[in-house]
């Protein structure tokens, strides 16, 4: 039996630790070592840790995500955006393997009345977006065989989110404001993970697997604010705090960097190519509500 081998980098951040949490094929081994082993602003450590190593996919979960901090480290959220994806696109061109990149809605500038589609004009809005931009570029032009996967708004049970500090500040705070002239779709990390996953396989099955770029999220779309409507509705359902969710504009709530007003992704040619179904939001709100919970509740007993 061939035996392959997918290198994940961003292995501690939402999508990579949910990747890690896929169920693989017996043939498959995934790795994703730590930042102090693959340093991805490093050319040099990206081409050490390649050295002698037979990978067959990348898949890049890497990212400098600090959308507002970007706005002033400029430097930083390039290299890491850009300049990293474009030193993985030179490997994965050397090897002839597939590499598979996560991108984000910030690309575009939240404009239009509909949702966005691959072959909308991009116009990001700030330096976060412009340096996933870039990264996109420098994949699209270095790596033959990529793919490149837009998401937008990811919450999951891991790391840091918009879902877990909705639910942190209900039990700190008598009431949220939350902005409701943003739209978008509300998308779990595990299914990001799970697409990438179907990509992945398709490609090593099949070198003539489709290629390009590519949009997931979750079906339908709300606002912040009706999003945190149901995280408060799915945190009561499990006996969790819930408060009032008041409404505010974005006027309202000031931020360093430029949102999209309009961050809805059409997922429909992902679906042609890939067979790749999205779920409703309000499932995967309540699947991570209920799995916080079940966190919660094992460590009380513990």
């Amino acid at each position: 039996m061939a035996r392959h081998t997918i290198l994940v980098t961003g292995g501690t951040g939402q999508v990579g630790l949910e990747l890690l949490r896929q169920s693989w094929p017996a043939d498959v081994t995934v790795l994703a070592p730590g930042r102090g082993e693959l340093d991805l602003a490093s050319g040099e450590s990206i081409a050490a840790w390649f050295a002698g190593r037979q990978i067959d996919c990348i898949i890049n979960c890497a990212a400098y995500t600090a959308v507002d901090l970007a706005e002033d480290n400029a430097g930083a959220a390039f290299l890491a955006n850009a300049q990293g994806p474009a030193w993985l696109a030179d490997i994965a061109r050397a090897s002839n393997i597939p590499l598979l990149h996560v991108s984000t809605d910030y690309v575009f500038d939240g404009a239009l009345d509909r949702p966005y589609r691959e072959d909308d004009p991009v116009a990001p809005l700030g330096i976060y977006g412009a340096s996933k931009l870039a990264g996109e570029l420098a994949v699209r032009a270095g790596a033959p065989r990529h793919v490149i996967l837009r998401t937008a708004w990811v919450i999951s049970a891991q790391r840091s989110n918009f879902l877990k500090t909705m639910l942190r500040l209900a039990g700190e705070r008598p009431e949220l404001r939350v902005v409701a002239d943003q739209h978008g779709c509300p998308t779990s990390a595990g299914d990001i993970a799970a697409a990438l996953q179907t990509i992945a396989l398709a490609h090593l099955a099949d070198p003539a697997a489709p290629r390009g770029t590519y949009h997931f999220v979750n079906a339908g779309s709300t606002t912040w604010h009706g999003l945190t409507e149901a995280i408060m509705a799915a945190s009561a359902a499990h006996g969790g705090p819930q408060v009032p969710v008041i409404p505010i504009g974005s006027a309202d709530y000031p931020q360093k960097a430029r949102r999209p007003a309009n961050s809805r992704l059409d997922t429909s040619r992902l679906t042609q190519d890939f067979g790749i179904a999205p779920r409703l939001w309000q499932t995967i709100v309540s699947e991570i509500v209920a799995e916080l919970h079940s966190a919660q509740q094992a460590r009380t007993s513990a």
